[in-house]
């Protein structure tokens, strides 16, 4: 993980988060189309960001999903991953995410956001921690508190995952949880 902001102010922010708010094209995926003959839209996703989002709802983060695109795939993914609030066909992401908070008790302090495009730009700047990957358009990095090391569809999100899960503690009990029934 590369700090584009003051390490000391990234940490107290990443401590606070209850909700981690993905992109879909670029942060889970690669960023590549894949068109069926049929004109099915194809997408694939790294298992690794996978079981990064289930860790992060087992300690406590809800992982929501805001698209510009629809696609079944992303449908069933976020099905197979326990992700319950998915909005897609959404170009005005703020908008989207004002209403999925209408009815929380979370504030804009506990919020982070993971994109690598300028859709992307208006939550990650009304929110407390904002995350790219390397290959996300350059606008964003100079308004993102963090990049990861892994591009968007090869583990960025688990990367920032784990990231997440250390500053709040997490983490080691997560490792000890697993070597403890194997090592």
């Amino acid at each position: 993980m590369r700090y584009l902001q003051p390490h000391s102010s990234v940490d107290e922010l990443g401590k606070q988060i209850r909700m981690l708010v993905l992109d879909v094209d670029g942060v889970l995926t690669d960023g590549r189309l894949y068109f069926s003959e049929q004109g099915e839209s194809l997408k694939v996703f790294n298992t690794l960001d996978g079981h990064g989002i289930k860790l992060l709802q087992q300690c406590g983060i809800e992982v929501v999903i805001i698209s510009g695109r629809r696609s079944a795939a992303l449908q069933l993914r976020a099905q197979n991953l326990g992700i319950s609030r998915l909005q897609t066909g959404r170009e005005d992401k703020w908008q989207a995410l004002q209403e999925l908070l209408e009815n929380d008790n979370l504030s804009v302090d506990q919020i982070a956001c993971m994109g690598d495009d300028l859709p992307d730009l208006t939550i990650m700047c009304n929110c407390a921690l904002a995350i790219t990957v390397p290959n996300a358009h350059q606008s964003l990095k100079h308004h993102a508190h963090l990049c990861t090391e892994r591009p968007g569809g090869h583990g960025a999100v688990r990367e920032l995952a784990d990231w997440l899960l250390q500053s709040q503690n997490q983490y080691d009990d997560i490792i000890r949880h697993y070597t403890d029934r194997s090592c």
